[in-house]
């Protein structure tokens, strides 16, 4: 199974290169700009997307300045803490990142599935993907509705961690505080 794993990941991981050449876009940029369509607000920092890509914040820096020149990604200060800087995408980075994900070719075999498999899948690959994160000491970076933290109150969602209500869209984006439910 580890070979079929592997395989998938080297075939889409060539086509999201050989997209991101086109768009001018090298690997850590393309990564960067799916990381920050799929992380949710408290992850969306410069430095969680340095531990999320297990780089150096000065590489991440130099990788958000570039997306930034192309106009792909904003950043804006944090309300709270002015220190704190948050990063998003720009609707020409959505364009860019769109086009790039439409030539994955493991993002359209799974697009072939049933809601049903894609669950039974990911449930399949959470603890292996866990297992794997754990092994590297580094942090999960699970989706919020996977993690200890998160309460479900009837049809509302909230984090437990930070008491803030989450939405139904945020519950299902990456969160650099995760914890695993199991753990």
């Amino acid at each position: 199974m580890s070979e079929l794993l592997e395989r998938l990941a080297t075939l889409s991981r060539a086509e999201r290169r050989a997209a991101g050449a086109e768009l001018k876009l090298n690997p850590a940029q393309l990564d960067a700009l799916t990381y920050l369509s799929r992380c949710n607000r408290y992850s969306d920092t410069p430095a969680a997307l340095a531990d999320f890509l297990g780089c150096s914040r000065g590489t991440v820096s130099q990788t958000l300045l570039a997306l930034e020149r192309k106009g792909f990604v904003e950043k804006a200060p944090d309300s709270a803490d002015r220190r704190v800087v948050h990063c998003s995408l720009t609707a020409p980075g959505k364009r860019a990142l769109a086009a790039a994900a439409a030539r994955d070719p493991l993002a359209r075999g799974l697009e072939q599935l049933s809601e049903e498999d894609k669950d039974r899948v990911t449930d399949l690959l959470l603890p292996v993907l866990a297992s794997a994160q754990e092994a590297r000491g580094g942090l999960t970076f699970g989706l919020c509705k996977t993690c200890v933290h998160f309460r479900r109150r009837g049809r509302r969602y909230q984090c437990g961690l930070t008491g803030e209500p989450l939405t139904t869209a945020e519950s299902k984006l990456i969160c650099r505080e995760h914890q695993p439910s199991g753990a």
